[in-house]
């Protein structure tokens, strides 16, 4: 793995990635969480070809903007650059867009994780 590996996600926005379908708010806008959804799913895809078999990432801690709204029908990318490696700690810088530019961005942290240790845990 290395610094710079990078990855672009693309949505559509459909009435069920809305601020009022989603709970976050009450106009028919792009929801953040829906944006911070995709910033994650970039990062995930990011390093996923990088990792060892049955090794996976979990998101840690995210924290962005959301600077502009989006309208249904519009097209949103989320791009995020894998910044820093610290052993199983993973940073990148995410960037959110549509047509009109920048609408949030951000840094998003992960951590490496066993998949099968992971989901072990769930069994109390």
């Amino acid at each position: 793995m290395e610094i710079g590996l990078t990855h672009t996600s693309t949505l559509t926005v459909e009435n069920k990635h809305l601020a009022i379908q989603a709970g976050s708010g009450d106009l028919e806008v792009l929801a953040t969480p829906v944006m911070m959804a995709l910033m994650e799913n970039a990062a995930m895809l990011a390093v996923k070809e990088a990792l060892d078999e049955g090794m996976t990432t979990v998101g840690g801690h995210i924290s962005s903007s959301h600077l502009k709204p989006t309208a249904l029908g519009k097209t949103i990318t989320a791009t995020a650059v894998l910044t820093g490696i610290e052993g199983r700690k993973l940073t990148f810088k995410v960037i959110a867009e549509d047509e009109t530019g920048t609408i949030g961005e951000g840094e998003h942290l992960r951590f490496i994780v066993d998949r099968k240790k992971f989901m072990a845990k769930l069994q109390g």
